[in-house]
């Protein structure tokens, strides 16, 4: 059996502002951005760049219900989770472009790491996973 996650959904305010920020402050590509008139609302994937494995979903909320989660998807809790394969210039890049930590950068067993808002709030850790880290890119 071989299965993957293809898509997170991350739920947002509106299409147009995610996709300036993701693209524009954090370097990500637009995977597809495809009208759905049926449903009224477009299908936004994006991903980080050279990534080829799991997209996000860029889920416009179209609910009150759905509108009270954005920014706050995990309660609170670091809720993504972006991998790169050069710590220091990724964050460099990111606070460069207006990006805010909350939480400084911290050297772990597992690698470098550091917590980051994303334009509605939702926290991501930036991290580059050691050599010996099962998840590291391999060639670090």
């Amino acid at each position: 059996m071989r299965q993957a996650i293809s898509h997170i959904a991350l739920v947002v305010k509106d299409y147009d502002e995610a996709i300036a920020f993701y693209t524009q402050k954090l370097n990500f590509t637009v995977v597809e951005d495809t009208h759905q008139p049926e449903q009224s609302k477009r299908w936004v994937v994006i991903a980080p760049p050279g990534s080829t494995g799991t997209t996000i979903l860029l889920a416009r909320a179209a609910t009150q219900e759905q509108e009270n989660f954005i920014g706050n998807q995990s309660g609170g809790r670091v809720f993504l989770f972006l991998k790169t394969d050069d710590f220091w210039r990724d964050y460099k890049a990111m606070t460069e472009t207006g990006i805010t930590f909350i939480r400084a950068p911290k050297e772990q067993d597992y690698g470098t790491v550091a917590v980051f808002k994303d334009l509605y709030g939702n926290l991501w850790d930036l991290v580059q996973f050691s050599d010996a880290h099962p998840l590291a890119f391999s060639g670090e």
